[in-house]
């Protein structure tokens, strides 16, 4: 019998049976299709040996007029700028106050009780003390996080212990931050978290801090940055040292009229230079409307008052009970509803604005679900995907279901979608079904139109381009740059990245007869990598059927692991040297399998490999017709 080549389509596909997607990919992980082939992604690294508090749930590329290039790193304890590897704190400060005398007690430990009436935090805000005079002012000159915290008083922890009877002065200065936010999205109890009408009205809450999730822009080369559905807060960059300086309410300029004095998201217009707010309180009022959308005057992030001669103003949509999402693309913005999107454009005179129905019954997970990939729109809605590209369009997706049926409803505010533009392709991360931390991926690569899946605990993404040349991430209290390299170097040491890929079943002589595969001859390129000797494995998992267990010979193994990595597997290196130019590659392997149809992995799990696999072939035997 000749060779047979494994040609396989590109793509995973999940939606039927590994038999019935014969000639196709069934599982993977850091993997991805390039030019028709699978290929190992790339590796990454951690960008500084410096860190940050909290989880990174966005970030905000932009440069100022000087060239300066800056990411805002939004968290649920701070919000930083990072710039050349540092993280500079410019949490805006919520109250700054004096206390009164003396107001340390110290026990001899590094706990500290502090005096101070009707201080309005919660546990694990941070403060910041000045001013304090005495022998402990070296320990207490600084900034705490709150360990336990009542009505008039709270705990900190010192770097040393501070005896009882420490004095703190008569003019100690406390300058608060704006309160922390959840690092997950905590479910609602009471009326309406149930079943309708069960439990009390009125007695629903969170339990713990709502999801801190930052929105932010550049409003020229400054920033305009806030929590969502808190205040919107400025930040000055043509200040002296302005990253040792906070941000300010925008609503404390001394010209601002009408700033909205919550907003759950909002975007600057690149059109007009316009600051629009998706989700706030209405004018003269406190309480935020979920479908009212205003919007400042041009080039004015302070003057939102509508009149004749400014162009603000407001409009409030009809479908739907909360705006979602917003995304500005191509001359218009688009805003999602829980259940409809919207097309606004710009307009040359009043209203300025207008929204423009552009589809009902249609879902989207988070806020920051959606993303742009060559002038074309994708998001993540409920057990599905979409495009705009003119129109609204369900998006075929061949993993649908394994993405969705392994989903943490729960958490789906903490969905993110991202491109990798150098690949053509978008990443959605959420959280699989047991897990409140993301750890998923679901990738479409819109050149090739296929998917692709794997494990991957980040919170936050952003492209390259501005920020230079390899995509950021934000990973355990740090930055990391994307496709960078080919191994883990998250933390500094260099691990390997386990990627593996598993075709679908296929038949030998069409399923009719048993083949006895004797020898393969593989295909494969490790062009990029850095080991010596770089080497995957190749796997072959025979089947007497294509419902039965994979067998080694005639023996039956176990097949009911997802990735097939089970005892017994037939398995034999791929080797070549690196000396370039010259390569190398193993010439064929001798294997002795027996089966109907077969299966195919492709892994690799050493430091320094990079590999991309081309169309390998076996040799196969007759073997009669009985098992």
């Amino acid at each position: 019998m000749p060779l047979k080549k494994l040609v396989l389509k590109p793509g995973v596909n999940r939606e039927n049976t590994r038999y019935t997607n014969e000639g196709g990919w069934y599982d993977c992980d850091k993997v991805r299709f390039r030019y028709g082939t699978p290929e190992k992604i790339g590796g990454w690294t951690r960008v500084s040996v410096n860190t940050f508090l909290g989880i990174c749930r966005s970030l905000w590329p932009w440069a100022t007029f000087s060239g300066a290039t800056y990411l805002g790193t939004g968290t649920n304890l701070k919000y930083y700028i990072a710039f050349g590897g540092a993280y500079y704190d410019i949490t805006p400060l919520r109250t700054t106050t004096t206390l009164g005398t003396d107001p340390f007690t110290g026990n001899g430990t590094t706990t500290v009780t502090v005096s101070a009436p009707a201080h309005g935090c919660t546990s694990n805000d941070f403060v910041t003390f000045s001013n304090v005079t005495g022998a402990y002012a070296a320990l207490l000159n600084g900034e705490f996080q709150l360990t336990y915290v009542d009505a008039n008083s709270y705990t900190i922890t010192t770097s040393s212990a501070i005896p009882a009877g420490a004095t703190g002065g008569s003019a100690v200065s406390a300058a608060y931050q704006i309160g922390i936010g959840g690092e997950i999205e905590s479910p609602i109890s009471g009326w309406g978290s149930g079943t309708w009408g069960s439990g009390t009205w009125g007695s629903g809450s969170v339990g713990s801090q709502p999801l801190r999730i930052w929105n932010h822009q550049n409003f020229g080369q400054n920033l305009i940055y806030g929590p969502k559905g808190g205040p919107l807060y400025y930040w000055d960059a043509t200040v002296a040292n302005p990253l040792t300086t906070r941000g300010v309410a925008l609503s404390s300029d001394p010209s601002a009229t009408f700033v909205p004095s919550s907003v759950n998201l909002f975007m600057v217009s690149d059109v007009s230079r316009i600051v629009m707010a998706f989700g706030c309180p209405d004018y003269g009022s406190t309480t935020l409307d979920p479908m009212l959308i205003r919007w400042s005057d041009q080039e004015s992030a302070i003057n939102w008052t509508p009149s004749a001669t400014t162009q603000a103003g407001s409009i409030r949509l009809s479908h739907g009970s909360l705006i979602q999402a917003a995304l500005q693309v191509r001359q218009e913005i688009l805003v999602w509803t829980d259940t409809s999107l919207y097309s606004m454009q710009y307009l040359t005179g009043e209203p300025w604005w207008q929204a423009q129905l552009l589809s009902d019954n249609v879902s989207i997970l988070s806020d920051r679900a959606c993303a742009v990939a060559a002038g074309v729109t994708y998001w993540m809605g409920n057990e599905k995907f979409y495009l705009y590209d003119g129109r609204v369009q369900a998006l075929p997706c061949d993993v649908r279901e394994y993405v969705f049926r392994d989903f943490n409803y729960s958490q789906k505010e903490l969905i993110f979608a991202s491109t990798v533009d150098q690949f053509n392709e978008i990443w959605w991360f959420y959280c699989s079904a047991d897990s409140t931390v993301v750890n998923k991926y679901v990738t479409y690569n819109y050149a090739e139109r296929v998917w692709y899946y794997g494990t991957l605990t980040r919170s936050a993404w952003v492209d390259a381009g501005l920020i230079g040349d390899y995509p950021v991430s934000a990973g355990t209290n740090t930055l990391i740059y994307q496709e960078f390299g080919v191994d883990n170097n998250e933390t500094g040491t260099a691990v390997p990245i386990t990627a593996y890929i598993t075709s679908a079943e296929f038949d030998i002589d069409d399923g009719h007869n048993f083949g006895f595969v004797w020898r393969v001859i593989p295909d494969i390129t490790f062009r990029g990598s850095t080991a010596a000797a770089p080497q995957a494995t190749l796997s072959l998992f025979p089947l007497q059927n294509s419902g039965s267990g994979y067998t080694r010979g005639t023996v039956p193994v176990n097949s009911t692991s997802a990735d097939m990595s089970v005892a017994g597997e037939n398995a034999y290196p791929i080797i070549r040297s690196a000396t370039v130019p010259v390569e190398q590659f193993t010439g064929q392997v001798n294997i002795r399998v027996r089966g109907r149809q077969m299966s195919m992995k492709i892994a690799s799990e050493n430091l320094g490999v990079q590999w991309q696999l081309g169309a390998p072939r076996i040799d196969i035997r007759p073997d009669g017709r009985k098992s």
